[in-house]
């Protein structure tokens, strides 16, 4: 196993774009677990396929190719073949993933994809359970937080930037309906881990957050 990064905590505290800025700055692998839950959601809707259909789910699992692709700065996610960076980023993915990523059978397909990514690199893995379950011996784990109104004030501007049309109440309600779900499903509920680092980016800007996550791993290193 290689030295292992561990990043945790709810939609919207900036995870991905922290990770991805840490993972560039320290030479890290980047493990976007929650891209490949993403992936799971969209091939299954798809297909048509719910989540109560155990056996039409466990054969899409069985059939599913996941890449990670670096194209210049940007980490593409390629499910199958095909680009689907964009695809995973719709307000139809946020509201529908966590029905997918909480099954049984979709996280014992996942959680090996993501530890063999750490046997022979240097990695640096965002998620909701990467420190407690996929990754529960790595090297640093930070469990980065945010006030529940940050983050949806984040997500939203994330959205208008994208041109997708929502409001700001809507956004906010599906953030707290999304962190009751993540906290609460039986299977690898999103929580911090006991050695992990709280990190509340609520008043940080990304600059200070990264600045912060780097220390701790520098300090680890040494």
């Amino acid at each position: 196993m290689g030295f292992v990064v561990a990043i945790d905590g709810p939609a919207g505290t900036g995870k991905g774009t922290v990770t991805k800025i840490i993972a560039e700055d320290l030479g890290l692998v980047y493990i976007d677990t929650g891209a490949m839950y993403r992936c799971v959601a969209l091939e299954a809707m798809r297909k048509n396929i719910e989540p109560e259909n155990s056996r039409e789910m466990l054969e899409m699992l069985d059939n599913m190719q996941i890449d990670f692709k670096k194209n210049g700065e940007i980490q593409e996610v390629w499910l199958n073949g095909e680009n689907v960076t964009t695809q995973i980023r719709t307000r139809e993915i946020d509201v529908t993933v966590d029905r997918y990523s909480a099954l049984k059978c979709a996280r014992d397909k996942m959680t090996p994809l993501q530890r063999k990514m750490g046997e022979n690199s240097n990695v640096v893995g965002e998620g909701r359970d990467v420190g407690t379950v996929v990754f529960p011996d790595a090297d640093v784990k930070i469990y980065l937080d945010c006030s529940l109104e940050e983050r949806a004030n984040r997500r939203y501007k994330q959205y208008l930037e994208k041109g997708i049309e929502t409001t700001y109440e809507a956004v906010l309600e599906n953030i707290k309906q999304r962190y009751k779900a993540e906290t609460e499903r039986e299977i690898a509920p999103l929580r911090q881990a006991e050695d992990a680092i709280l990190v509340d980016s609520t008043k940080m800007t990304i600059e200070e957050v990264v600045a912060e996550i780097e220390r701790v791993i520098k300090e680890k290193i040494k």
